[in-house]
């Protein structure tokens, strides 16, 4: 009897109301196709009731597959997997992603996993897809792991391939009205460029893609994420490269290349300010023009001490200040990334990533910065050393998914330090209206309110002054009562019903 030639691959929520299609699986369904594979993406954040949806599908596949990262998505790809191996406990169950590329033999731990792929999966899937449909041995395949008679096994490491051999993204296996229903907008990631060359203590991306950098031709760039902004009417693409401007004469030629085609989506790049700076403002307004209207940059803090402990002595603070006003002046929105609690900040070190804060926001308006806290991912360099400060990683696949940077609690922040930390990040939201608490802003009323509770919000960042936060409080009972932006991210509140959602 012949066996299934469907592949079943599930998305779990990351607990973002930012939802688009899954790049990992989108890139690995490719050449999946292109052998004759049938591909079933079953994404939790569009897909009322999902587990069941999943059940019914892998009725009739050869495998289940699983793309996450760590944190909140683990729960979710637990209970799926789970839920397969009690219908049927010798099903196959695959996890690929960031997580398991870092934490293979913990991942391979977990009674419901059968299969592991590490790093890129276009090649590796294929292979193992293969192996699961002729019950050949998977040995030889590069860049998995696997369990024969209850040893993990692991092959040798697959060779990292450039980005500019990988096949394209099977993008047509996703459904963005369903994406645009859950969001409020139409938009997709896309990569043009792999890897870093600088070395942060905090970022795991060397643990995957190693430290060189390699990247797509302008040229490419400009064709492939045309015509898929014309193919599927998306308002937005979010490059979703680590360092995208780390060859100025690329980024030119790329913004060159989208005026000639007079394209019309809109796009945000992420990149380190010392690069950003780099750019002139001729530079800017050329991508500007090429509709460029966000950059995301990592400052990631305020204080010297801290930037000298996360090695990035590559960063000043007056290329900060310089990105951000060229940015500006271009029509460009700077993004500023901050990250609290890092080992070795204490209440100065904080304090200065503060008023570094405030002082570009009144300085430069438009500017905005995101705050998170710090969390040690695996993979990371500082990932080596939570002995040594305090950390005590999770033993299991389970306890990984409470690590998210909105919340995270450390040996050195906890409780009231924790609260009050909490409470910071808020009134940095408020102060810069960051917290929208009204889906049409427009309104006077609003704006009043909105300008309103900015005032104390500014007051109390320039006084380090946290105490009885009633102003939290009446800006979250506003929020209640005006109707928000846009729907959070919710299967349930979808126009389409379970019967009619999209079959496989």
């Amino acid at each position: 009897m012949a066996r299934s030639r469907k592949i079943v691959f599930f998305f779990p929520s990351f607990a973002s109301t930012e939802a688009t299609a899954p790049l990992g699986i989108l890139a690995v369904s490719t050449p999946l196709e292109r052998a004759g594979y049938q591909i079933c993406l079953v994404d939790s954040t569009i897909t009322p009731d999902f587990q069941k949806r999943v059940l019914e599908e892998v009725k009739d596949a050869l495998c289940l597959a699983v793309s996450l990262v760590t944190g909140p998505m683990i729960r979710e790809t637990v209970a799926i997997a789970r839920a397969v191996k009690e219908w049927k406990p010798d099903f196959p169950v695959v996890l690929g992603g960031w997580h398991p590329s870092l934490l293979p033999q913990q991942t391979l731990e977990a009674a419901c996993v059968d299969y592991v792929v590490r790093g890129q999966g276009e090649d590796a899937m294929l292979e193992l897809v293969q192996h699961l449909s002729s019950g050949s041995a998977p040995d030889l395949i590069a860049g998995i792991g696997f369990k024969r008679d209850g040893r993990i096994i692991f092959t040798p490491e697959r060779a990292l391939r450039p980005i500019v051999e990988m096949p394209p993204k099977a993008y047509h296996l996703a459904d963005f009205d369903a994406y645009e229903r859950s969001c409020g907008r139409r938009w997709a990631m896309y990569t043009s460029s792999l890897a870093c060359p600088f070395n942060c203590a905090y970022c795991t991306n060397g643990g995957v893609y190693g430290r060189k950098w390699n990247a797509l031709p302008p040229e490419q760039f400009v064709e492939e994420t045309v015509d898929l902004s014309r193919r599927y009417e998306l308002e937005m693409i979010w490059v979703v490269d680590d360092n995208f401007l780390v060859d100025l004469d690329r980024a030119r030629g790329i913004a060159e290349g989208l005026v000639r085609e007079n394209s019309h989506y809109t796009w945000s790049i992420q990149a380190t300010t010392n690069l950003v700076a780099r750019l002139s403002l001729e530079d800017m307004r050329l991508l500007r023009r090429a509709g460029l209207r966000q950059v995301c940059q990592g400052v990631d803090s305020g204080s010297p001490t801290i930037l000298k402990a996360m090695n990035k002595d590559f960063q000043d603070f007056e290329s900060i200040y310089e990105s951000a006003a060229r940015c500006l002046e271009a029509g460009i929105r700077p993004s500023f990334n901050i990250i609290f609690a890092f080992p070795g900040e204490g209440p100065k070190e904080r304090r200065e990533t503060v008023e570094f804060m405030l002082d570009v926001c009144r300085k430069f308006p438009g500017a905005e910065f995101w705050t998170n806290i710090f969390t040690p991912y695996p993979g990371s360099p500082i990932f080596k050393r939570t002995a040594e400060i305090g950390i005590e990683p999770p033993t299991t696949l389970e306890g990984w998914a409470d690590f998210f940077p909105r919340y995270t609690e450390l040996p050195w922040l906890k409780g009231e330090d924790h609260k009050r930390l909490q409470d910071t990040r808020e009134y940095l939201r408020l102060a810069f209206n960051r917290i929208p608490i009204a889906a049409d802003t427009r309104s006077p009323i609003i704006r009043l309110a909105q300008k309103a509770i900015s005032f104390p919000a500014r007051w109390r960042l320039d006084h380090d002054a946290y105490r009885f936060p009633v102003d939290i409080w009446l800006n979250n009972k506003l929020k209640k009562r005006i109707p928000k932006g846009k729907p959070a991210v919710d299967a349930k509140r979808l126009a389409r019903t379970p019967a009619e959602a999209a079959a496989c």
